[in-house]
Parts: C-alpha cells; sequence; structure tokens
C-alpha cells in the first residue's frame, strides 16, 4: 500500500577532469612560526598585615562552620528527644487505656 521510495542518484552528465598544475611545488616551503612566549605575571607579594587579615579571614569562616554544624546537630538532637518523650508519653497512654 505505502511503499517508501528510495531516490537515485543522478549519473554524471559530463567528463569530469582535475585541475592539476605543474608550476606549483607540491609541498610549498614555510619557515615554522616562533614559539610564543608565555605573558610575565606579576609575583605576588604578601606583607605580614596581609598574612594577618587571610589567617584571621580563614579562622572566622572555620568558626562560622563550626557554629553552623553544631546548631544543626543540636537540632536534630532536641527533636529525637522531643520524638523520644512523645513516644513514651503515647505508650503509656494506651497501656493505661487498656487496663481500665
Amino acid at each position: 500500500m505505502l511503499r517508501p521510495r528510495i531516490p537515485t542518484n543522478p549519473l554524471p552528465t559530463g567528463i569530469v577532469t582535475g585541475t592539476a598544475r605543474n608550476d606549483v611545488p607540491a609541498v610549498p616551503h614555510q619557515t615554522p612560526a616562533p614559539a610564543p612566549t608565555a605573558p610575565v605575571r606579576p609575583t605576588v607579594q604578601l606583607t605580614p598585615g596581609a598574612v594577618v587579615a587571610v589567617i584571621g579571614g580563614g579562622t572566622a569562616v572555620v568558626l562560622v562552620v563550626g557554629a553552623v554544624l553544631v546548631s544543626m546537630l543540636l537540632a536534630v538532637a532536641v527533636t529525637a528527644a522531643s520524638l523520644a518523650i512523645s513516644g513514651l508519653v503515647i505508650r503509656s497512654l494506651v497501656a493505661s487505656q487498656n487496663h481500665r
């Protein structure tokens, strides 16, 4: 019913010839380009004040990250303790209702 049509490539209509020239050498002579030199970078010079500032900044980051992690741990511990107490209370209420 529905059959795909496969296109056929047409045959060349004329004679195709290459454009070979004898006056151009096969490998042209080229001089190698000079190697690029690395750009000169300024050296980093740390003064004693800059060293103290870097150490102080690093210490501040460590203290802040530590405080955040400890507060998250404390929040998890408080949540676990409150759930445990709630579980004990509910178990006690259920047990007392079974005795009545």
